[in-house]
């Protein structure tokens, strides 16, 4: 009996799928890429940071507690937010540097609006950066002398009342070593 012109077609054409099968679908293990050191590039991946907590009196008195991830490195750092498409309310990140000194922060490849707080070494915040625009090199900086910073959603200080001269209080940091 000889095979007919159908079924030797779709045997060529499922010999000819086989062969042209990703590697590890054939048993062999994918060819290696070189790991991603860039960390402003969008495919970096960021080990998973300290978290802790930001309590911050508004104008009125009252508390906020803000739940953050500890950028206490020069790699977390520079990464900062960039590439994150949210930030839920109550949530940001803290940044640490080892001295204190006047900061500024930019935008680039951060995708969402931030506030950005400067928090001095005697825990009183100097001065905020309102609703900075994403994508943009703008320097943003208060212009004074800060050792921590704080990135929040943007409009946030407005909406919970967060003013220049707050107390800040920090809970779950003080184990954490800063990087120089």
């Amino acid at each position: 009996m000889r095979p007919s012109s159908v079924m030797t077609g779709a045997l060529g054409a499922l010999l000819l799928l086989l062969a042209c099968q990703a590697p590890e679908a054939q048993g062999k293990p994918p060819a290696s890429r070189p790991p991603v050191t860039d960390v402003s590039a969008e495919d970096y991946v960021l080990p998973p940071l300290p978290r802790a907590w930001v309590r911050l009196k508004d104008a009125f008195g009252g508390i906020h507690r803000v739940e953050v991830e500890v950028a206490a490195t020069p790699e977390s750092r520079t990464r900062g937010l960039m590439w994150r498409k949210e930030l839920a309310a109550g949530k940001g990140m803290l940044f640490l540097f080892p001295d204190e000194e006047t900061q500024s922060f930019w935008m680039r490849n951060t995708l969402i609006p931030l506030d950005i707080l400067f928090i001095n070494s005697k825990m009183q915040l100097v001065g905020i950066s309102e609703r900075a625009v994403p994508r943009t090199l703008s320097p943003r900086s208060v212009g004074l002398p800060s050792q921590f910073v704080l990135e929040v959603p943007g409009g946030w200080c407005q909406s919970v009342g967060v003013v220049k001269g707050t107390t800040v209080e920090f809970e779950g940091v003080a184990s954490i070593p800063i990087v120089p």
